[in-house]
Order: structure tokens, then C-alpha cells, then sequence
């Protein structure tokens, strides 16, 4: 335990007398544990420490330090320190009043305690959850109060200097969801109708933790968006398959915005946290109203395709299939005529058709089976590139494959580099001394 200056006051039990020179109350306090932190208030668990000199308590004999017992604290006078920021504050009595009172020969007292506060922390959550707070401890002379002493008759004043005053145990900042960054101590003067006041301050610097909201809101968003994305690569006839993704992912964003909501503090601003999930909310549903706008454009162009497809079509194919039947005709109208034969005189004689220069261009002209085959294979092609335009990606989808992947990342490259190497911004409702 480090020493502690002594300190001087004047007075004897009950009251303080009149004198020339204020008491003076010296405040080494140690920080042991700090349970929970809540939106407006949070819980610490403190030995409260204060020392102070009464002259009509000197004393000679063969002990320099006389320890009492805590009930005498009723009996001499004691400083009427209370915490202006407490909202409860509990003297821990189990198995026996935890209280130290000492006194020195010289007539120098010191008074220890152990203290469970529950004090008022002002939050400012904008950057929530990346933020950082300053949640101050406040005491002093309970000016409500009628025997409450003022700046001429009572001074507090830290033991050890502004660094060393307040001391954090070693295990006093293993907090759940806050890092300790560090405490700044100082003292404030409040002025009132019936004079000035010395206020003693400590302001705790706390950081948020952000591993909690990684893993139970910023990951399922950032998955969700991505499934959201996956339907750019569906065909634009899959609306079944796509409507699943659209609606499935628009739902899971908004259950994922309840409960995240459930879980944070009832502020009428927006934080970090509800930007990050009203832009995951915007790309899902842009998602959504995307596939709505190709399959709208693809069922027109069904129509007006299966139209125009229809006339270019039908009119080449009767024609050709004209054609076909002539050729046809004419073909078999040679075959007859090269089979007949005539008979003169008991000779019989054949026409040489070979020979006929007419009827050698006519059979070179008329279509044979393949070619009859590879022009009717030809005619069908013009359907097959019909079916074929149904099933092709939609320009949107190809620009939004593209699109939507790189604005998402670079949302999320701005937003991740603003909050997390942002300087930690203590609010501290008042400026210290």
C-alpha cells in the first residue's frame, strides 16, 4: 500500500470548528473492479480512501499508528462526501463492515471504505459500435445538505498528484464489452447561491469492443448481401429460382435489422451500426427490384421478338417450300421420260438422255435427296436461333454482376477505414481543470 501525505484539519467530533485555514481532505482512491456498463450508467467497485488532520486527536504513546474500530466514525467528525453523479451507492458490510479507520500521532486519520456506485456515464453513440466514452466519477461536500462546507472551509485535495491519485488494479479493466484506455483525474469548482464548491473528478476512458456486432451483425449482413448478388448469374427464366433469392434475402435483412435493433440503445439518431445496415438493406432490395426490371423487359421482348420472328420466317419458308414442290415435280416428270423406251421394226431402241443438252441441265439443276436435306436443314436454323434468344444473359445482369460487387466493396473499404482508424472521441460533458 503506498503511503499517504499527511494533511491538515482542524476541528472535533461532531462539527467543525471555526478556524483561519480550511480543513483539507486528501482523496487516494484505487479502482478495483468495474462490473457492467450499461447506455446511461455503469457499475464500479472502488476502496474509497480519505485522510485528513485533527489536532485535538494528537496523542503520545509506544504506537505511532492506532487502529480503531470503524463504529468510532460516528464519533469524531468526518467529511461529508458524497458522489454528485450517483445514482446508488452501496457500503459493502459482509462479514463485516469493510472499513479501515487509522489514526496517526500527530492527529492524522485515515478513513477507507469499500463502495459499490452505480453513476451516470452521458454516451454520445453516433459511432456505436466503434465508439468511446468518458464516464466520469464526481465528488465532494454535500452542498444540498445544510452543514454543507464551501471552498473557505473545506478543501479536497488528491494525495499523490494528478497520475498516481488513482490507482486501477490489475484485473479491474477485464471488462465484457469495453477496453480501459486509461483515466484522467482533476477537480471542478461549482458555484451556487450559497458559495463555491470544489468538485473532485475522474474521467474513465472506455472503447467499445466491436468483436460481439462483427460476428452477430456485420457478417450475416455482409453475407447477405452477397447471396442477394448470386441471382445476376441465374438465366432471366429461372423467375422462380430468382424471386427465392430476392425475397429470401430482403426477409433476412430485416430480421437481422430487428434484432440488431433489439440490442441497441433507444437513441433518436442514427449510429454507425444503422447506417451499415440501411445500405446492406438498400443493395438487397436494389437486388430485388433489378431482377423485377429484367424480367419485365424480357417478357416484352418475348412478345415483340416472337412477332417479328414470326413474319421474317413464315414468308422465306412458303416461298422455298414452293419451290421444293415444283423441283419435286420436275424431277419426277424426267425419271418417266428417261425409262421409255421405243420399238421400231423388232428392234427396240432407247432414248439417250445423257446426250439431250436440255435435259443435262435439267437433271444437273434439279435437287438430289442430300440437297433437298441440307436446304431443309437450313430452313430450320432460323427457328433454333429463335429458341436460342430466349435463353441469352440480359445486358442489366451483365452490368449489374459488375456494378453491384464493386460498390458494395467500395462502401465497406470507406466505411471500415472511417470508424476503425478513427482517433477514439472522448464526450465529456465538462472541460477538465
Amino acid at each position: 500500500m503506498n503511503p499517504y501525505p499527511q494533511t491538515e484539519k482542524r476541528g472535533a467530533a461532531g462539527r467543525l470548528p471555526r478556524s483561519d485555514q480550511p480543513a483539507k481532505i486528501a482523496h487516494p482512491q484505487q479502482l478495483r473492479k468495474r462490473s457492467s456498463t450499461s447506455v446511461k450508467e455503469y457499475t464500479i467497485d472502488v476502496f474509497f480512501r480519505q485522510s485528513w488532520r485533527d489536532e485535538r486527536l494528537k496523542f503520545d504513546g509506544p504506537m505511532q499508528v492506532l487502529p480503531l474500530n470503524n463504529l468510532l466514525a460516528s464519533k469524531i467528525w468526518t467529511p461529508d462526501t458524497f458522489f454528485h453523479n450517483g445514482k446508488k451507492s452501496v457500503a459493502h458490510n459482509m462479514t463485516t463492515p469493510n472499513k479501515l479507520l487509522r489514526l496517526v500521532d500527530n492527529g492524522t486519520l485515515l478513513y477507507t471504505m469499500r463502495l459499490t456506485i452505480h453513476a451516470e456515464c452521458p454516451m454520445h453513440l453516433e459511432d456505436f459500435p466503434m465508439d468511446a466514452h468518458a464516464c466520469p466519477l464526481k465528488f465532494g461536500s454535500c452542498k444540498s445538505a445544510p452543514h454543507a462546507y464551501t471552498n473557505s472551509e473545506v478543501i479536497y485535495l488528491w494525495t499523490q498528484g494528478d497520475e498516481r491519485s488513482v490507482a486501477v488494479a490489475e484485473d479491474g479493466s477485464r471488462l465484457n464489452q469495453y477496453d480501459l484506455l486509461g483515466h484522467v483525474i482533476g477537480k471542478e469548482t461549482i458555484s451556487s447561491s450559497t458559495g463555491e464548491y470544489v468538485v473532485m473528478t475522474t474521467y474513465f476512458h472506455l472503447k467499445r469492443k466491436i468483436g460481439y456486432f462483427v460476428i452477430q451483425t456485420y457478417l450475416p449482413c455482409i453475407m447477405t448481401v452477397i447471396l442477394s448478388q448470386v441471382s445476376f448469374w441465374l438465366n432471366r427464366e429461372s423467375v422462380p429460382a430468382r424471386t427465392v433469392f430476392g425475397v429470401t434475402t430482403v426477409l433476412t435483412m430485416t430480421t437481422l435489422s430487428i434484432s440488431a435493433r433489439n440490442s441497441l440503445p433507444k437513441v433518436a439518431y442514427a449510429t454507425a451500426m444503422d447506417w451499415f445496415m440501411a445500405v446492406c438493406y438498400a443493395f438487397v432490395f436494389s437486388a430485388l427490384i433489378e431482377f423485377a426490371t429484367v424480367n419485365y423487359f424480357t417478357k416484352r421482348s418475348w412478345a415483340w421478338d416472337g412477332k417479328r420472328e414470326g413474319m421474317e420466317i413464315r414468308e422465306p419458308f412458303q416461298a422455298n417450300m414452293a419451290r421444293i414442290k415444283d423441283m419435286r415435280r420436275e424431277s419426277a416428270t424426267l425419271t418417266k421420260k428417261a425409262n421409255n423406251t421405243f420399238n421400231i421394226v423388232g428392234t427396240t431402241y432407247g432414248i439417250n438422255v445423257a446426250k439431250d443438252q436440255g435435259l443435262t441441265t435439267i437433271s444437273k439443276s434439279a435437287p438430289g435427296p442430300s440437297i433437298k436435306h441440307s436446304f431443309l436443314h437450313k430452313m430450320d436454323d432460323p427457328y433454333t436461333e429463335a429458341k436460342k434468344s430466349y435463353n441469352r444473359v440480359s445486358k442489366v445482369d451483365k452490368i449489374s454482376r459488375i456494378i453491384f460487387p464493386v460498390l458494395f466493396f467500395i462502401f465497406n473499404l470507406g466505411y471500415w477505414a472511417t470508424y476503425v482508424n478513427r482517433k477514439p472521441a472522448i464526450m465529456k460533458a465538462n472541460n477538465l481543470n
